[in-house]
């Protein structure tokens, strides 16, 4: 047997030993999604394949399917976590791939319908500490070439070696497959149970990037800041005194160049605590404690 074939035969195997653990997801009105096996009970899928809260339904290889509830939602990641009352669903090995590289085959699982699809690509990058669009945190991302087909959101995307890679979404970057790894999930999904969402930290203000005069500029080190356009009445940020005008130039002394900046430091770790802005009011600094809010 040629190599090619015994790649060939491999990778069908893979998708064989694994099909179990991808499960259908009937959750909007066009055609269903994909969803993994997370635990007993538990269904990992893409937020943006859950339309509706009522009337979800799972379904593996057979006829039949199970009526499932909405858990929690993290659409900054992409991500909702359903719960079906069944302990006969198999998860599989959630691993991180550790020695995962560029140019690794790959295969994306899925099950639109009762059979499971698979469809082949490579790693095109791995990622490190990202921010979303939407402002979630991902600690590490793998993105492949897999051009998905409807349906495939939120199924299961595996090495040649059968291990985990994550789980596969379009809706975290437009046209872009991204994977959400093991740990990126445990961590989401974890709180999820726990409380139904993920917190992230919140101030309760509105605000756009703008470049600050040339002798702010120089006293602070950065050529911009944020400036608040809004407050939400009672929220974290109303409360410490902060005033529409006011342009919030660091926090805890890291530099606000930007809204990334400022939602990268609002994580859920910071929840709860006092933080410091740097706050420049009136062409004039000061420092402004501000207890830090919790969104879902």
């Amino acid at each position: 047997m040629s190599s090619a074939s015994l790649l060939s035969e491999n990778l069908a195997a893979q998708v064989e030993s694994t099909a179990t653990t991808v499960v259908r997801v009937e959750a909007r009105r066009s055609h269903p999604a994909s969803g993994v096996v997370w635990a007993d009970g538990v269904i990992v899928t893409a937020h943006h394949a859950v339309r509706r809260d009522e009337n979800v339904r799972v379904g593996a290889g057979d006829a039949q399917t199970l009526e499932a509830t909405v858990a929690g939602r993290d659409p900054r990641i992409d991500l909702a976590v359903l719960r079906a009352d069944t302990t006969a669903l198999v998860a599989p090995a959630w691993s991180d791939p550790v020695d995962l590289r560029v140019g690794h085959l790959v295969l994306a699982l899925a099950r639109p319908g009762r059979a499971i699809r698979a469809a082949l690509g490579v790693v095109s990058a791995l990622g490190e500490t990202w921010r979303t669009p939407g402002g979630g945190k991902i600690e590490r991302y793998v993105e492949t070439d897999v051009v998905l087909r409807p349906g495939f959101s939120g199924g299961l995307v595996v090495d040649a070696e059968g291990r985990t890679v994550g789980l596969g979404t379009t809706g975290v970057l437009r046209g872009r497959h991204l994977v959400l790894v093991p740990a990126v999930l445990r961590k989401a999904v974890e709180a999820i149970l726990a409380g139904g969402e993920v917190r992230r930290g919140y101030l309760g203000v509105g605000c756009f990037p703008v470049r600050l005069p040339a002798d702010l500029a120089r006293s602070l080190g950065q050529p911009s800041a944020l400036l608040i356009a809004s407050i939400e009445p009672g929220s974290p940020a109303a409360t410490a005194g902060l005033l529409q005008g006011d342009a919030l130039a660091a926090l805890d002394g890291q530099p606000l160049a930007g809204l990334g900046d400022l939602l990268a430091q609002l994580d859920e770790d910071r929840v709860g605590k006092s933080v410091r802005l740097t706050v420049i009011r009136a062409g004039e600094r000061r420092e402004v404690e501000v207890m830090v809010g919790a969104r879902g």
